[in-house]
């Protein structure tokens, strides 16, 4: 009596053969079956699922980078060596400190405005006959006020302003003098003089001190000669650097030099206008 199982154990066919000519996907046949659990097969033609074959867990690690190098130095110009400021350069870069100047005239029991107020309306005068090139959008800004010595004394900045920018350009400290003032301007021989127009040159007669500096007045008065020839103000004319000028507007005795206002620079100007001031109330 044959059994259920009698007629496949006489079926000599394939396994992977099913009746009707069907066959199992080759990817499920015999010869590519992974082999059975213990047997440790991992040879090259080892059938493994998508996505089996993952990178080793081992954290990816950047390769070190060298330290970045110095910045590189001022690239020389033609004939191997850096470029030298030229004199105006290392006289005229900009030094302005407008709140250390301002925190020193505070100190120093000053006042301090805008440019706004009534008693600064007199400075747009001193600002339009500056011996420097100004425009309608110059201005007094960041005034100061006080007193240097016995010397009364008001200084700002001369800003450039527009729609975008407010650019100080020129540093003014003036004394007012009740005396009537000659019109005079006092510049360094080495500048270019603007608005020079009706005035003439008053030569001290020291040839060192004509060399570097010159005078120019709308006439040689005897306070005008009394200016040039002080011994006091040559002296500290002689030691600067040459870069101030000095000019009479509005009742005013002023110096100018293209910068910003800082406390070296208030007292720079005062101790040379306190000097000029005394020579030209000694003429009279």
């Amino acid at each position: 009596m044959s059994s259920p199982h009698s007629h496949d154990d006489d079926d000599q066919r394939p396994r992977d053969e099913e009746p009707g000519g069907r066959q199992e996907p080759v990817h499920l046949g015999k010869g590519d079956r992974g082999p059975a659990s213990g047997d440790g097969g991992s040879g090259p033609g080892t059938w493994q699922p998508p996505g089996w074959d993952l990178p080793p867990a081992e954290p990816e690690r950047r390769p070190e980078e060298p330290p970045p190098a110095a910045p590189p130095g001022p690239t020389p110009a033609w004939g191997g060596r850096p470029r030298t400021p030229s004199v105006a350069e290392q006289v005229f870069r900009y030094q302005g400190d407008t709140v250390g100047a301002q925190s020193w005239a505070l100190q120093h029991g000053w006042t301090v405005s805008d440019g706004t107020a009534p008693e600064d309306a007199v400075l747009a005068e001193l600002v339009a006959s500056a011996p420097v090139r100004t425009a309608r959008e110059h201005r007094a800004a960041g005034v100061m006020r006080g007193r240097a010595g016995a010397l009364d004394l008001v200084a700002f900045d001369v800003v450039f302003v527009d729609r975008r920018r407010t650019v100080p350009q020129w540093a003014v400290t003036a004394a007012p003098v009740l005396l009537p003032l000659p019109g005079l301007r006092l510049s360094p021989a080495r500048f270019w003089r603007h608005r020079t127009g009706g005035l003439v040159p008053v030569p001290s007669g020291d040839e060192v001190f004509d060399a570097r500096w010159v005078l120019l007045a709308a006439e040689e008065g005897e306070a005008v000669r009394r200016l040039v020839a002080d011994q006091a103000v040559r002296g500290l004319l002689m030691g600067t650097d040459d870069g101030d000028e000095f000019w009479t507007a509005a009742g005013h005795l002023a110096a100018v030099r293209p910068d910003g206002h800082r406390p070296e620079l208030l007292e720079h100007h005062a101790r040379l206008l306190t000097a000029m001031v005394a020579a030209l109330a000694g003429a009279a």
